[in-house]
Parts: structure tokens; C-alpha cells; sequence
């Protein structure tokens, strides 16, 4: 996958890598809350169980992504090119500088 590009550059206003553990604790009280109501229904209320929303169990605000916006190539370039003239000491380094940054934020 070294080669994968990015089709649709969104990005997450993060700084975690994944939600991954989030996901994994919210799953887990679900499982245990339905496991319960499931357990203490009766055989005819079986039939009028609801499972429980995403909403009652745990906040998507409170996880480690806080939503994802669009960031247009032309913004990037615009980014890495500032970041470049910054760090970069002559104009070789500048533009090898910038085609990282700009490779780095297009891979996956």
C-alpha cells in the first residue's frame, strides 16, 4: 500500500489516528446494556424490544475525532509551500520539502 493515494482529500479534525479504541468502548456498553435488557425482558415483551441508539450509550463529541472537513489540493499545496519556506534553507530543499508534506498528507 505504499503506493495508495487519497481520492477525497477529507481529512479528521484530529490528533489521534484512529477512533479505533472509542469504538471499541462504545460497542462494548452496548453489547452489555442490550445483553441486559435482553436478559431481563419477558418472553412477550421480546417482540416490543427496541435496541438501544448510539446517543444513549456514549457522545461521538467525547471521542477522539471531532468531525472531517474537506481540504482542497490547492489549500494543501498553499500549507506545504509555507511550511517549506520556513524550514527550507535554498530551493532544492524547499521543493523536495514541500513534495513530502504533500505526500505525506495525500497517503493513506
Amino acid at each position: 500500500m505504499s503506493r495508495s493515494r487519497r481520492k477525497t482529500p477529507i481529512f479528521g479534525h484530529t490528533t489521534c489516528r484512529s477512533e479505533r479504541q472509542d469504538k471499541m468502548i462504545w460497542h462494548q456498553r452496548w453489547r452489555a446494556r442490550e445483553r441486559t435488557a435482553l436478559a431481563s425482558a419477558t418472553p412477550d415483551s421480546l417482540s416490543d424490544h427496541l435496541p438501544l441508539l448510539q446517543n444513549q450509550v456514549s457522545n461521538v463529541w467525547s471521542m477522539g475525532k471531532d468531525g472531517r472537513s474537506y481540504w482542497p489540493l490547492k489549500r494543501q499545496a498553499a500549507t506545504a509551500d509555507r511550511i517549506a519556506s520556513y524550514k527550507g534553507r535554498n530551493p532544492q530543499e524547499r521543493r523536495s520539502l514541500k513534495q513530502r508534506q504533500m505526500r505525506k498528507w495525500m497517503g493513506k
